[in-house]
């Protein structure tokens, strides 16, 4: 009985070390002065989630999964939104990632699901620009391009051919890939009705496959008033721009 105690323990502390993350880090940190870029180029397309060079760790969500396996992307759970993510050929994953101040987590979990790690931090500074509005886009499908939109109450309209609305609201990265995620982010949301649209821009060769996309829209984050909704759609027709949620701030 107490070897297979010991060797489940040995099993469980190898299947936790297979999932590394190298940033954020775990514990208290002041993000003051860190150089903090959210969001890539304009090109299209874009290949890939890219990271800035010179990011700092305070801005960015960089591990690697041992023995990942093909075919089927990792998980990330941030501040309990779970969502895709893909994972390189070596392991390895990266992405620039606009953490609020006060307390945030991240975990990562392997493609099969038995390997995980989860770091948690509080970022002190009060300077810190805070979120009110995050809407996450990311599907279910490799080699596919969905693309978000955020049309707000002032007529502003985010996408990835205007990244960054007059009102200061933004999209992040544009990722034609697969999985997303796609992020838009407001730290001051004009009041009134907000739109939320996604366009299955294609998947290649393989015009039939369908693509189920997931938005979580986020308010308030960081906040004792924050509110969190989940919306999935599926999309069958490449080209297909659809209405997944419209809905009043505050």
């Amino acid at each position: 009985m107490k070897i297979l105690l010991i060797s489940a323990l040995l099993l469980s502390t190898t299947a936790l070390a297979q999932v590394k993350i190298d940033s954020p880090n775990s514990g208290w940190r002041n993000s003051k002065g860190a150089k903090e870029a959210y969001s890539q180029d304009v090109n299209y397309p874009a290949a890939s989630v890219s990271v800035q060079e010179g990011q700092s760790p305070t801005a960015e969500i960089r591990g690697r999964i041992a023995g990942k396996g093909k075919s089927k992307p990792a998980t990330l759970v941030v501040n309990g939104v779970a969502m895709p993510m893909a994972v390189q050929e070596d392991g390895s994953f990266a992405r620039p990632y606009a953490f609020g101040r006060g307390s945030n987590s991240v975990e990562v979990r392997s493609p099969d699901g038995k390997a995980r790690n989860r770091t948690q931090f509080l970022d002190s500074y009060a300077g810190k620009t805070q979120s009110r509005l995050r809407v996450v886009l990311s599907w279910d499908s490799d080699g596919t391009d969905v693309d978000l939109h955020v049309v707000a109450p002032d007529g502003g309209h985010s996408w990835y051919g205007n990244r960054v609305m007059p009102n200061g609201g933004a999209l992040d990265v544009d990722v034609t890939t697969g999985y997303g995620p796609e992020i838009f982010s407001s730290a001051a949301p004009p009041k009134g009705n907000y739109h939320v649209y996604v366009n299955y821009y294609g998947a290649g060769q393989d015009s039939g496959i369908l693509t189920v996309a997931q938005v979580a829209i986020i308010t308030n984050e960081n906040s004792p008033n924050e509110r969190q909704e989940v919306v999935r759609v599926p999309l069958r027709a490449p080209g297909e721009l659809t209405l997944v949620k419209s809905f009043v701030f505050p």
